[in-house]
């Protein structure tokens, strides 16, 4: 290759080089050693002087393995290319994909492999030495892919550009101009220094920043949010059941609201009812709301029970003053009670209830309710005071737990009956007072004093519960309740053998009274059975089961020797 002398300080380095030997009109070939500054390699030149044209002309001959080098990866990359294309072009689809022609990365990738070409084409031009080829300043090969880009680059630049013009500085990694595109045929090139500082052919294709662009992947559908999507009501409701997140926003009239509540009912699902109502009550005012819901039954109740459940006793309230329904607004605010703590201002809210708009029924219940309140705290008080001073015994014996205040009608029937059973019909306190007060049945005020008193183990008042007189004058033992159920409340109050005995005689079943004599321990009640059925054999197993000494032993032992019994076996 051929150099153009300019003044060049790499001219000026071969003349003062110690190796460097000047003759008159020619300069014989001479052998001489320099540096290339920019990639620090060894190179090896042959110089000729020629005077007439006065300036230097160089032929250099370059022995650098880097240049092997480079045309075995130029081969390469030709053969990869080739093979590239054989397998695009033998695809069984009729569309094999093709690089677009009009892509300007590739139209330069072809004009730099011509330009590889034409460098043996160029060698053959020079008549004196097939060896020797034409470098730039720069030291680089004249016509290589790489001075091929730094000319391209170099014409693309644009006039405004104020760089250094002389020298051609050779960058790290060059760079193609890259047009609008983000796809471009560079971004499958990483710029990759070799070892020495020789670039490879593939860093010539490479950009600067050593990026790879990815097409952008659009998301699957199933991604998308539903609620984006322009939904009838039916779609809405369907949507909804499957759990997708779905806007009601977009239901703006009257009639798509109520549209979209009809097949939510439809659906027959609650969650989806109450999730529509919630939206409704947000989004419409309450007199419109209450008024479409008088036809819709079943959005109704689930709009009734939301409010119940949320606690929103107001609108509640509205909602059934609204539909006419006096009296679940009447036990509505009886409900209030609940939250008073205090029992004066309980008792004066009951009263306040007394005029509201109950049912007979319910009435009566609100009714005795605030009788009993009443109740319940001139006791307090007085047992308060009573406790206090130590003027009853059975406070004594058996210390309050608990204040009778708020407890229920029998809780306090069993109060009065422990602490105060023996008080005159006309206390408050009273038992009586309190059962024809409230009219209670028998059997509730016979049950509760029945335990009441079995507690405290007052057998005598037990046994007058049971004892009545009839017109001549005669008792009789009568229980509005089974002889069987009281012996069990007996025995839990751990009543006394001859207590129970008793109570088991009064069981008209034969076996039953049997299995309730053995089950309690009555061995008189046994004997006496077994005695009066004339059951010998049964009489005479049952003595096996007591010791010779024992009183039980010696009471059977009486009974069968007794010769006016007549046994039936």
């Amino acid at each position: 290759m051929f150099i153009e002398p300019s003044a060049s300080t790499t001219i000026a380095r071969l003349i003062n080089s110690p190796y460097y030997r000047h003759d008159s009109s020619w300069c014989s070939c001479y052998t001489v050693k320099c540096y290339n500054t920019i990639q620090y390699n060894t190179i090896h030149y042959s110089v000729q002087w020629w005077s007439e044209e006065e300036r230097w002309l160089c032929r250099v001959k370059v022995n650098s393995e880097q240049n092997a080098l480079r045309d075995l990866k130029l081969q390469k990359m030709s053969r990869a290319k080739a093979d590239e294309d054989e397998y695009w072009n033998s695809s069984k689809f009729t569309l094999a994909f093709t690089f677009d022609e009009e892509d300007d990365d590739y139209t330069r990738l072809k004009e730099s492999k011509k330009a590889v070409n034409s460098i043996s084409a160029l060698a053959d031009e020079d008549d004196d030495d097939d060896d020797v080829e034409k470098v730039s300043w720069s030291g680089e090969p004249v016509g290589s892919i790489s001075w091929s880009v730094k000319e391209t680059a170099s014409k693309l630049r644009p006039a405004g550009d104020s760089r250094e013009l002389g020298f051609p500085k050779i960058s790290a990694s060059p760079s193609l101009p890259k047009n609008n595109s983000v796809y471009s045929l560079s971004s499958l090139f990483k710029a990759k220094t070799k070892v020495g500082g020789m670039l490879s052919s593939s860093d010539s294709f490479s950009d600067t920043p050593a990026r790879h662009y990815a097409p952008e992947l659009r998301k699957p559908k199933c991604e998308y949010k539903d609620y984006i999507s322009n939904w009838s009501p039916q779609e809405t409701i369907l949507k909804m059941q499957q759990g997708k997140v779905v806007s009601l926003e977009r239901f703006q009239s009257l009639q798509d609201k109520m549209l979209l509540l009809d097949k939510a009912v439809d659906g027959h699902d609650g969650n989806i009812i109450t999730a529509i109502l919630i939206y409704l009550k947000r989004s419409l005012c309450k007199e419109v709301l209450f008024r479409e819901l008088v036809g819709r039954e079943t959005a109704l109740r689930h709009y009734i029970h939301y409010l119940k459940e949320s606690g929103e006793q107001k609108v509640l309230l509205d909602l059934f003053r609204a539909l006419g329904r006096t009296e679940d607004e009447a036990l509505l605010q009886y409900k209030h009670h609940l939250a008073i703590t205090d029992e004066n201002k309980r008792r004066d809210f009951l009263k306040t209830c007394l005029g509201l708009p109950f049912s007979p029924e319910d009435s009566l219940h609100v009714q005795d309710h605030y009788t009993l309140l009443e109740r319940q705290i001139i006791i307090e008080e007085n047992d308060k005071q009573v406790e206090r001073t130590g003027q009853s015994d059975v406070f004594k014996r058996f210390p309050r737990k608990a204040s009778i205040l708020n407890m229920p009608l029998i809780t306090t029937l069993y109060y009065s009956c422990f602490y105060h059973y023996s008080e005159p019909e006309g206390t408050y306190s009273s038992p009586a007072n309190i059962r024809r007060t409230f009219k209670l049945a028998e059997k509730q005020y016979f049950l509760t004093a029945l335990a009441a008193r079995a507690k405290l183990k007052a057998w005598t008042d037990v046994d007058s519960l049971f004892t009545t007189r009839n017109w001549l004058g005669f008792t009789k033992k009568k229980s509005p309740v089974a002889f069987q159920r009281v012996l069990d409340i007996l025995h839990k109050n751990n009543a006394p053998v001859q207590v129970l005995e008793v109570y088991v005689n009064l069981l008209e079943d034969l076996e039953l009274k049997i299995n309730m004599a053995h089950k309690f321990k009555c061995h008189d009640v046994i004997i006496n059975t077994y005695r009066d059925t004339k059951d010998k054999k049964q009489l005479l197993g049952y003595q096996k089961k007591f010791d010779m000494s024992s009183a039980e032993h010696k009471k059977i032992a009486d009974v069968l020797n007794n010769s006016q019994i007549r046994w039936k076996n």
